[in-house]
């Protein structure tokens, strides 16, 4: 086993990763490396929706703004922090900012204004966008900016343990799935921008290389915060793409078939009284697309829960069809929402079919589904109900570290989200986060962490029990490890996503004590050498960091539901006793009035030493107490030394 010594590793090369490499250069870190599993893969170089945001201040027009009004709002999405609320919106320009000057083509006007647009959970024009691939615009880039600064890159790196005692990072442990060979990194710090945890869930609109490594993370200390806080959303299964805007807006066509896709039924009709009404909610999951526990009772959020049931309780396929119209007759216009029809009418997309209506609204939407093997005009588009963001993840402080000194979290790994969020916030929020962990590290790079005898033995022990785990994983048959993720993660996607069943969270939970228990049983074994048996061994990772997620996010979710909260956000809490019921499928409650009850309050979770996992709720940290800036001399001089990086 190779031994390197790296005074800042980011691991992930995604837009948070690659920025908070390029600031750590800016900033002066230059003992430094990137660690990726592989360049190409990660959600912000693989996904987008139909018109993907950018949130940031608004910076055209003359609607008033500022960097408290902007807080305020990502503040008032429910148990977010008010120091993340703030220093998204503070930093929000800077790195929208540094975008624009590397390249990425954010419009402006003739005049210089950069326009914008409202997104959901927004009142202002804080939105834009370069089209539906602007995070991967966004990583282009930065990657560029990166190699041109001859920044080392460790490519095809997995990470299979961060090494920690509980309170301080020792390094991480590496194989490299090209040859299975093993590189142990003693570091300082470690930047953690492995995104969102996307391998838990089977129904998930993240790209099929994102599988996310919060549980690494977890295992070494790190607190989780706001778990049990997702979005969810109609999705296409191939390829993976959130069917939201202009995709809902032409009104198709729901069908569900069975298993062999036969057998055709207009499910949606055995709901609604009758093809307007249906069409009239299509047509609004366009604007309303993550699922919303306050939009099901008498909004579009109730499409979700008729797809999951045909999904989960009938066993059957759910498609949109873009070839007729609901319920196979030609649309009266007339007769639908103001809304609705008004937009159709002033878009000029009131032709015959969804598909023709697609043309007129959208051409590239059709586009891209035929450059992925599926043309909408001639066939039907499976779909569900998938996992898309988590806005909860690694607890962190304002300066994004977490508990665990020396590590940080940032993109989506870190949660800075509460329960709403605005559109587009999560791009902002992974170059802001990135940039603040840079600051913080650059600021203290002359401290370098030195290892005593009896740490370097507990560091080389972590590191050849997990190897011995991996070697003796290897011996399965090959494709068993990938198979068991698979199953574990279309598990999770029943019982604990959109619709969370207690008692099958309970199921779960003891299914994966049980095998974690056997796991440690095998930790100090003797290490197996097995000729080529990495590829193998490497899926055994993969699924290892499933599972102790999913341990985490399903006690999380556990907690919640015992400590008294009830369905909210993008998530709904079965409840026999609920108000809300919905036939051969579910009853539930709302959150208080708004589903926003307990809002103050913020949800951390951590893992045992025994491998239990334990929760609790604190009061969030209040946006109006944090302090108006001093005179400028004062905050000069606290920049100056260097003071702002102790609060």
């Amino acid at each position: 086993m190779d031994v390197r010594e790296i005074h800042t590793v980011v691991v992930g090369s995604g837009a948070a990763g690659l920025n908070a490499a390029d600031r750590l250069f800016q900033y002066g870190v230059r003992d430094l490396a990137l660690v990726t599993e592989n360049m190409n893969w990660g959600t912000s170089r693989n996904t987008g929706s139909d018109k993907q945001t950018y949130y940031k201040l608004s910076l055209a027009g003359d609607a008033p703004d500022s960097v408290r009004k902007l807080a305020q709002v990502l503040y008032d999405g429910g148990c977010v922090d008010g120091e993340h609320a703030l220093c998204e919106a503070a930093l929000s320009c800077q790195g929208f900012f540094k975008l624009v000057e590397l390249g990425v083509p954010f419009p402006h006007n003739v005049y210089g204004e950069y326009v914008g647009y409202k997104t959901d959970h927004d009142p202002n024009d804080r939105g834009t966008s370069v089209g539906p691939y602007t995070s991967r615009y966004m990583t282009e880039k930065l990657e560029q900016a990166v190699r041109e600064k001859k920044i080392e890159i460790l490519d095809h790196h997995q990470v299979i343990r961060i090494l920690s005692d509980g309170e301080k990072l020792f390094g991480i442990l590496c194989m490299n799935t090209k040859n299975g060979a093993h590189l142990l990194i003693r570091c300082t710090n470690l930047v953690y921008a492995t995104g969102g945890p996307a391998g838990i869930y089977g129904q998930s609109v993240y790209p099929v290389s994102q599988h996310g490594a919060s549980g690494l993370a977890f295992e070494a200390g790190v607190k989780g915060k706001n778990l049990t806080e997702w979005q969810y959303g109609l999705a296409s299964l191939h390829p993976r793409w959130n069917v939201s805007g202009s995709y809902m807006q032409v009104l198709p066509r729901f069908v569900s078939t069975d298993q062999s896709g036969d057998d055709p039924q207009e499910f949606l009709l055995d709901y609604y009284p009758d093809t307007k009404a249906a069409m009239n909610m299509i047509f609004l999951k366009g604007y309303q697309w993550p699922f919303d526990a306050r939009k099901v009772a008498d909004g579009s959020s109730m499409i979700d829960l008729l797809v999951y049931r045909e999904i989960f309780v009938k066993g059957r396929r759910v498609w949109l069809d873009y070839r007729d119209n609901c319920g196979g007759k030609e649309v009266d216009f007339q007769g639908l929402s103001e809304e609705c029809r008004t937009y159709l009418e002033r878009a000029g997309a009131c032709q015959k079919t969804p598909i023709e209506r697609l043309w007129q609204l959208n051409p590239l939407a059709v586009d891209f589904y035929k450059e992925h093997g599926v043309d909408l005009a001639h066939e039907m588009l499976e779909v569900a109900v998938c996992a898309q963001h988590n806005n909860g993840g690694l607890a962190v402080d304002g300066w994004w570290q977490t508990n665990i000194r020396g590590i940080f979290a940032v993109g989506e790994a870190a949660a800075t989200h509460g329960i709403y969020r605005p559109g587009g916030s999560a791009l902002n929020s992974g170059q802001v986060g990135s940039t603040r962990a840079a600051q913080y590290i650059a600021a203290h790079k002359e401290e370098k962490r030195s290892w005593s005898q009896e740490e370097m033995e507990r560091l080389l022990r972590l590191a050849d029990e997990r190897i011995c785990l991996g070697q003796w994983a290897a011996q399965k048959n090959s494709g068993y490890w990938k198979e068991q993720e698979k199953k574990a993660a279309m598990q999770m996607s029943q019982a604990a996503a959109m619709l969370r069943d207690p008692e099958a969270i309970e199921e779960m939970l003891e299914e994966i004590c049980a095998e974690r228990e056997q796991w440690q049983d095998r930790k100090a074994a003797q290490t197996v050498t097995v000729p080529a048996g990495w590829t193998e061994e490497a899926a055994w990772y993969r699924y290892y960091d499933q599972r102790l997620c999913q341990q985490m996010y399903l006690s999380a979710m556990k907690e919640y539901r015992l400590s008294g909260g009830k369905s909210r956000g993008s998530a709904i809490y079965q409840d026999e006793n609920g108000a809300v019921t919905i036939p051969d499928l579910v009853r539930f409650s709302l959150d208080g009035e708004d589903g926003l009850a307990h809002q103050e309050q913020i949800q951390e979770t951590w893992l045992c030493p025994s491998g239990t996992c334990e929760a609790k709720m604190r009061l969030r940290h209040p946006l109006g107490e944090i302090p108006a800036p001093g005179a400028f001399e004062t905050e000069w001089s606290a920049y100056r030394n260097k003071s702002i990086y102790e609060g």
